[in-house]
């Protein structure tokens, strides 16, 4: 029996999934770590903490599988996309990674665009310069520390320096890269031009592969911190977006996956590269062969969650604790008794800035309409309401494009609950389908290393094997009806208070 590998390194953690030829799951382990935010719409991470998390990951599926390092083929990587990991001459990290879901670099993005021209930016990468991606980070490091540019001689993404560590090798991959926008995404190659109008050298950005291809192997001193095999093949690995529609079947043209994890996304794949001409949708490539997405994201899904259970949820955790109950599952319960709508309450979830559609790293999250009739259950609801509404957002701008849109898959932390996939069935008036397999990303990066090692063929057909749909989400017309009236409403908020946004990031120096 062959074994095969993949490793998530989240923003909530890391998880490493340890998967048959038959993709059956043999053991999983999550490794969590905090967000840092050490002011106002900043988010960073150190990347050492993803290597003690991917390093006792591994460890502990070893010991829980007891299966033997030697029969693992090969090892998939798939991260949180847009992160900058700035290295020195030497290969050490020069400061905390600054993540997807920061957003400091306003004025970056601004800087870019004058220098570029959105016109010659659409023709060159198929996106904009937003703040969570990668360039305008890279450029404000150049503005706001310059001494630590100056010590700066390559920058990897997230699961790209966890590669760095497990192999030696500096490597990047396609559908990774192309959320930098320093990649052109038509050609699936780092894009010159672009570079040299920024003035970022080219040699500080890794050769790029395939998805699939073998990039390096563990190397001995990664063998003695992991427990794997030394020179077992790592493949280029994906973003954690495209290894989540992998492991989840979204692999041909009318297939939608919704993933509620950290982030929120809608992603549609397309046998061509298809872009939005207002860019309220991202283009780039998929992990699988030839294929590239149109994709919707935004940037505190389950995070809003996530959010109120640390902020606001000491009874519920607890309460958890005590029943040795998870408390989402204590949350999502108190959210069912609670109506429709949660009785006009409403929540915009931009708590760290906004990508799809608004593009507005000063948006921020609000509760709208309280009243003294409101508790915390109400807000619960209108958390995963308002979560709901903004990925409803892309959804909406998708069909406005004419994609396929036949079958809606559901993954990541949300869709463990039947409450939330309920309510995405009923807001979106779509069949959702629950794969049976619900690891996600790192599934689709352990296919990606079976692609790699000769252990899978055609992704279709591999996908169609080892992943059943489990169940399904049918929607309420009813229901559907009434949430297409709070939707309604809901689009109307962000519009009321953009100028107010803008006006506090002014007065907070964002």
């Amino acid at each position: 029996m062959s074994y095969l590998l993949g490793i998530d390194i989240g923003t909530s953690g890391t998880k490493t999934l340890l998967v048959d030829e038959d993709g059956n799951t043999r053991a999983s382990k999550l490794v969590e770590y905090p967000l840092l935010t050490p002011q106002p719409g900043w988010a960073e991470q150190h990347p050492e903490e993803w290597w003690r998390a991917t390093c006792q990951s591994i460890q502990a599926v070893l010991r829980k599988s007891r299966v033997k390092p030697a029969e693992i083929k090969g090892v998939g990587l798939s991260g949180q996309m847009h992160g900058s990991v700035f290295l020195d001459e030497k290969g050490n990290v020069v400061r905390p990674c600054i993540l997807w879901c920061d957003g400091r670099t306003a004025a970056e993005c601004d800087e870019i665009m004058r220098t570029v021209g959105p016109q010659r930016m659409h023709e060159l990468v198929s996106n904009p310069a937003l703040a969570g991606f990668t360039a305008p980070k890279v450029v404000w490091l150049r503005n706001h520390e310059p001494e630590k540019y100056a010590k700066v001689r390559q920058i990897l993404l997230p699961k790209d320096y966890i590669r760095y560590r497990l192999t030696g090798a500096y490597a990047a991959e396609v559908s990774d890269a192309a959320g930098t926008v320093m990649f052109d995404v038509k050609n699936r190659r780092w894009c010159n031009e672009l570079l040299e109008l920024l003035k970022i050298p080219s040699e500080w950005l890794p050769p790029v592969y395939e998805s699939y291809d073998v990039c390096g192997h563990v190397a001995p001193s990664a063998a003695r911190a992991t427990g794997l095999a030394k020179g077992t093949p790592v493949v280029g690995g994906g973003a954690d977006n495209t290894c989540g529609a992998i492991g989840s079947g979204i692999v041909i043209e009318g297939r939608v996956m919704t993933s509620l994890g950290s982030s929120g996304v809608l992603f549609t794949p397309t046998d061509t590269p298809r872009v939005d001409p207002q860019e309220r949708l991202h283009t780039f490539c998929h992990s699988t062969r030839r294929q590239w997405y149109l994709m919707g994201c935004m940037l505190s899904a389950g995070m809003s969650l996530r959010w109120y259970r640390d902020q606001m949820a000491e009874v519920e955790r607890a309460a958890a604790k005590k029943k040795q109950a998870d408390v989402y599952d204590i949350l999502m319960a108190q959210a069912q008794k609670t109506p429709l709508g949660a009785e006009g309450l409403f929540f915009l979830p931009y708590l760290m800035g906004e990508r799809s559609p608004h593009k507005d790293p000063f948006a921020r999250g609000a509760f709208v309409g309280l009243s003294f009739r409101h508790g915390k259950t109400h807000m619960v609801r209108a958390i995963v309401e308002g979560v709901t509404f903004a990925l409803r957002d892309s959804l909406e701008i998708m069909r406005g494009l004419g994609a396929r849109l036949e079958q809606v898959r559901l993954i990541a932390g949300g869709a463990k609950s039947p409450f939330w996939r309920q309510v995405v069935a009923d807001v979106f008036g779509l069949q959702i389908a629950i794969p049976k397999n619900t690891e996600g990303p790192a599934m689709g990066a352990a296919i990606l290393a079976g692609v790699g090692a000769g252990v899978f063929g055609d992704f279709f057909e591999t996908t169609e094997r080892i992943l059943p749909i489990a169940s399904y989400a049918d929607p309420n017309p009813q229901r559907h009806e009434q949430y297409d009236e709070f939707y309604s409403q809901f689009v109307k908020l962000y519009p009321a208070l953009k100028g107010h946004y803008a006006e506090v990031g002014r007065l907070l120096k964002l």
